[in-house]
């Protein structure tokens, strides 16, 4: 392979060339044998490679899951941290999270402990899992910590999973009757209206509405597009500012129906990240702040924030969150249960597992719900349409 490097020779001048080697620490080692003083190095293309695999690649929850279960097996067989990642950065299906696991293993080698390495890639590894990492590294129980984060992520995978299948199946029918009354409005209808106004029946009052339609959807439906794509573009640029943010993830919890499931999953959340670090000997304090940097909504990641810095202040954690209207009574004496009787991660993952079977069960019910209601607003739509149309077309046949 050839490499690309910046060295500092015996004189203290810069220089830059390229290099072919096997791997990068024998082009290192090579470059050090002639008295040079790398500052840095870097594969032919690799800049290239990574973009390439940051816009077609991206490393899956799943993924994440499934190399910490393996992490575990390996830490168990007594692999060694740096070897275990060398195999698994050699073996793994996902170019871009081997590429990442090499990396860590490169930074293992130098010297670096592992939640130090994973810590330089936010994008796969996430602050509660470098924290978790660390807290494995101060107990000297890796193997079951990384365990521990195997399950939990597994846990939300499924919870994000049943959510996001729960709001696909009627997304997807909304989409389909939206496209399907547009065609009938611009190549249906109007072909039906010229019939109709060519008779010179009387037009009942519904199917001039449904004439009108028509007629707004040919003439201005090229303006109502560019309205549609401007204010897409408008709500995305929204949504990646804070305040939109913040906006977005209110109405998320607040909009009928679907409110409840996410407050649900978002409170599921809280309690198995809280239960999962407190149990791997992370403080109460510092699990409060971690779990509202990686909840996932701004609006508990803020109350999370409030209550580490009123815990901070000399407040029980229970009396923290009774202050803030989203956080149900019900968890708020949970938790003060588990303060008194020093339970409070046993608490925690029996109000996960609380929440995460009242979130099965809305899902469930909105998903039973959501069939019959898409079937009767379907019926309704289209009956309206066809009546306002045969109608007419009935009065003219019947004139004849």
């Amino acid at each position: 392979m050839l490499f690309k490097y910046k060295v500092v020779d015996d004189k203290g001048q810069s220089k830059e060339g390229s290099i072919d080697a096997v791997n990068k620490d024998s082009a290192i080692s090579s470059l050090q044998r002639r008295g040079f003083i790398v500052v840095s190095i870097k594969e032919e293309g690799e800049n290239k490679s990574i973009f390439k695999m940051a816009i077609f690649e991206k490393v899956k929850l799943k993924d994440v899951v499934i190399l910490s279960r393996q992490i575990a097996t390996l830490f168990d067989a007594q692999v060694s941290a740096l070897k275990a990642f060398t195999m698994l950065s050699a073996n793994s299906e996902n170019k871009l999270l081997g590429k990442k696991l090499s990396q860590v293993a490169d930074d293992l080698q130098a010297g670096s402990s592992i939640s130090q390495a994973l810590a330089r890639h936010p994008d796969v590894f996430s602050e509660f899992y470098v924290n978790m990492v660390h807290a494995g590294e101060e107990s000297g129980k890796l193997n079951q910590t990384f365990s521990y984060l195997a399950d939990y992520l597994d846990r939300q995978y499924a919870l994000t999973s049943k959510t996001k299948n729960a709001l696909i199946y009627p997304a997807f029918i909304v989409v389909v009757f939206i496209a399907v009354m547009v065609l009938m409005f611009v190549m249906v209808i109007p072909k039906i209206a010229l019939i109709i106004s060519e008779s010179g029946q009387a037009v009942p009052f519904f199917t001039k509405i449904i004439m009108w339609m028509s007629s707004f959807f040919v003439n201005y439906g090229v303006f109502l597009l560019l309205f549609v794509v401007i204010l897409g573009i408008y709500l995305w640029r929204l949504s990646v500012t804070e305040k939109g943010k913040l906006y977005l993830d209110r109405m998320k919890i607040t909009v009928p129906i679907f409110g409840k499931l996410f407050k649900k999953l978002y409170l599921s959340r809280i309690s198995d990240n809280l239960d999962t670090m407190l149990s791997s000997g992370i403080s109460i304090l510092r699990a409060i702040e971690i779990t509202g940097t990686v909840v996932g909504n701004k609006i508990y990641g803020g109350i999370m924030t409030q209550a580490g810095e009123d815990v901070k202040g000399g407040s029980s954690f229970s009396d923290a969150l009774a202050k803030h209207e989203e956080i149900p009574s019900i968890m708020v004496q949970m938790t003060k249960v588990g303060e008194e009787t020093g339970s409070m991660a046993s608490i925690l993952k029996t109000l996960a597992a609380f929440y995460k079977r009242e979130m099965d069960d809305s899902v469930d019910t909105i998903i039973g719900l959501i069939e019959p209601a898409m079937i009767i607003i379907l019926a309704l739509g289209v009956g309206v349409l066809l009546t306002s149309v045969l109608i007419p077309i009935y009065n003219i046949a019947g004139s004849i």
